[in-house]
């Protein structure tokens, strides 16, 4: 039976991978901010065939309260297998041009708060010397693009320190994923328009859990935004500067 923490629970790829973990017969703890939407999420899992749900309710960005949170779930759960961070907001880019303080809330909510559980999780994982510590991040983080750098970096940001946990922690047993989503059709996205490469979250959510079991160590979902970013990535500035994007 996997033992498994889902922080940022509620959001829609979160709770689809927490379904098809739920069918398997695992354990889960969910962390979220809203109670409600917590208490009807772990009902429905429990329908689906997790062997047990237990909640906590936590503004992710409040660092002071990662620590109980943790020590929390660990003992609910009676161990940690896999934890997946998947909490984040989609900021106004515009806005955030226009204002420093929104620039770095949406920096703190998006990279900064990320990497503090990550750093908590980490240090769990290594101790009991096994587990799978999975982050959603974002192929925006792969190249700065006018439309959305801020988000950009934020993620970029985290993808760069989970290379460096995944060096680090290689050699002890634990394994860190970090997971690249396109454009996904969420609630958070609900007001922008749609094309050909959307994906749903049911779809992400299956190659998360597959990207898991395989050990995997970077998945681009869906998978064809790997050859696309490999592109992105390889426009000579020069030219990628005069481009928009």
């Amino acid at each position: 039976m996997q033992k498994i923490l889902i922080v940022g629970a509620t959001s829609a790829i979160a709770e689809a991978a927490a379904r098809r973990w739920a069918a398997r017969g695992a354990a889960l703890f969910l962390v979220g901010r809203r109670a409600a939407a917590l208490d009807a999420m772990a009902a429905d899992l429990r329908v689906r065939g997790a062997a047990n749900v237990g909640t906590r309710v936590m503004d992710a960005t409040d660092l002071g309260a990662h620590a109980a949170a943790l020590q929390e779930a660990v003992a609910a759960l009676g161990g940690l297998d896999v934890a997946l961070i998947a909490h984040g907001t989609l900021p106004d880019q515009k806005a955030c041009e226009a204002s420093v303080e929104l620039t770095l809330r949406e920096i703190d909510s998006n990279g900064l708060s990320v990497i503090a559980l990550a750093t908590r999780l980490a240090n769990l994982l290594e101790a009991q010397g096994h587990g799978t510590l999975a982050v959603i991040g974002s192929v925006a983080g792969d190249r700065g693009r006018q439309s959305n750098y801020v988000y950009g970096a934020a993620k970029g940001m985290v993808a760069r320190f989970l290379e460096g946990l995944r060096n680090r922690l290689a050699k002890q047993g634990v394994r860190v994923l970090t997971i690249k989503p396109g454009f996904v059709d969420t609630p958070m996205t609900a007001a922008l328009p749609k094309g050909a490469l959307w994906a749903q979250p049911a779809d992400v959510a299956r190659g998360i859990v597959a990207a898991v079991d395989r050990n995997k160590d970077v998945v681009y979902l869906p998978g064809f935004w790997r050859a696309i970013m490999l592109v992105v990535r390889h426009i000579p500035e020069s030219v990628f500067k005069r481009l928009s994007l």
